[in-house]
């Protein structure tokens, strides 16, 4: 197996992505910012975020408080900067307010105040996905508030909004000299989006797919169609599946070709897990079928250490501008620690790769680590 010649660099017509998975700034990771939300929880596990702050000191040691807006991204800022990307996106995985709407019933709540947006700016992030699990914790006014909030800070959003046409439209993404990428978001009950808050005719919520059906693939191809001009790049980010296993079902395998082959999609960008999953090249298009969490307040907590829920990645594949196709895919391993993005230590890259090679060899792709300590990805 080798990577083809003319895939080995886009050149100046390739665009190159930063795509990782579950950004979670709520809760625990709120505390450490210069504008902590009010703590209290309604979890039967804590009653305080602080609560989380404290296992992770425990776990690793003292975080310093009030860390700065760049903190949480540590090394990750010097990897942005060395790769320069040409378009940022994460799945934003919280609410951005300060509204007291619990949603009722759920057993979780996520919040980042909207004073520490700058959070976000410090790592310039151009789009937040919101289709998930955890944007509406706070009700509708809080969903209003993180969309207000995202939108002042000059951030692009996609998966959620004021009514179902705002929750499926698309971020559109303009890339001087380059042309356009265009993010359209969807949430899945598999991955704990309740069917409720499916935005609709006159309502807020998210953009929600009832199945993965050819049906399905088929409005999504009309959205795409009516959204997508010549030399555009289409992302479907996609947020499904449980938090562990790296089972993919067939069902999300058959979607995400069939997105590819009818809607027009370049690259698929799955979320949920807590952990990467196997990696798929399907007609030279990039399918993520889980990212892992990138940031997230869990360091400290028990259960789960064989999936190395701390471990993630970077991944910046660069698409050829003309075709989309993937040209070339780089990873830089990470580590969450001390509620920060951290390069990978030694053991954690090696089983990063290990665990990816092991992943992905039903679908024929493999990953060498580079001098430098990236990964890059090689398929048939």
């Amino acid at each position: 197996m080798s990577q083809p010649p003319e895939r080995s660099s886009a050149g100046s017509r390739g665009i190159t992505l930063f795509l990782c998975g579950d950004v979670m700034t709520g809760r625990g990771i709120d505390q450490i910012l210069p504008h902590p939300s009010k703590p209290h929880l309604y979890e039967p596990y804590l009653r305080s975020a602080l609560g989380y702050v404290e296992i992770a000191e425990q776990a690793t040691g003292p975080i310093k408080r009030p860390a700065d807006f760049a903190y949480i991204w540590g090394d990750a800022l010097a990897e942005l900067e060395r790769m320069r990307p040409d378009a940022r996106i994460v799945n934003l995985e919280t609410a951005v307010t300060a509204a007291e709407d619990a949603w009722p019933g759920k057993g979780i709540h996520y919040r980042m105040h909207p004073a520490n947006v700058p959070c976000l700016a410090a790592a310039r992030i151009d789009c937040c996905v919101l289709a998930n699990n955890h944007v509406l914790d706070w009700g509708y006014s809080g969903l209003a508030e993180t969309l207000e909030t995202l939108r002042g800070a000059g951030i692009r959003t996609a998966g959620a909004g004021r009514d179902g046409a705002e929750a499926a439209a698309p971020a559109v993404l303009e890339l001087p000299g380059k042309g356009r990428v265009l993010v359209f978001a969807f949430g899945t009950e598999s991955s704990g989006v309740p069917r409720d808050w499916a935005a609709g005719k006159g309502r807020a919520g998210v953009n929600f797919l009832s199945d993965l059906s050819a049906r399905t693939v088929d409005a999504i191809a009309l959205q795409v169609r009516a959204a997508k001009r010549a030399g555009d790049i289409v992302v479907a980010s996609i947020h499904w599946g449980g938090n562990w296993g790296y089972h993919i079902a067939q069902e999300q395998r058959a979607f995400a070709h069939q997105l590819i082959d009818a809607a027009g999609v370049d690259v698929v960008h799955g979320h949920s897990s807590h952990h990467p999953k196997g990696i798929e090249i399907y007609r030279d298009k990039l399918i993520l079928y889980g990212c892992g969490d990138f940031l997230n307040d869990y360091e400290g907590i028990r259960g789960h250490e064989s999936y190395r829920p701390d471990l993630a990645l970077m991944y910046f594949p660069t698409l050829d501008a003309a075709t989309g196709r993937l040209a070339r895919f780089a990873m830089t391993p990470t580590q969450i620690r001390r509620f920060r993005v951290n390069r990978a230590p030694e053991d954690g890259a090696r089983w990063l790769l290990e665990t990816l090679n092991r992943e992905g060899r039903q679908f024929g792709t493999r990953v060498e680590r580079q001098p430098d300590n990236t990964f890059l990805l090689l398929w048939r």
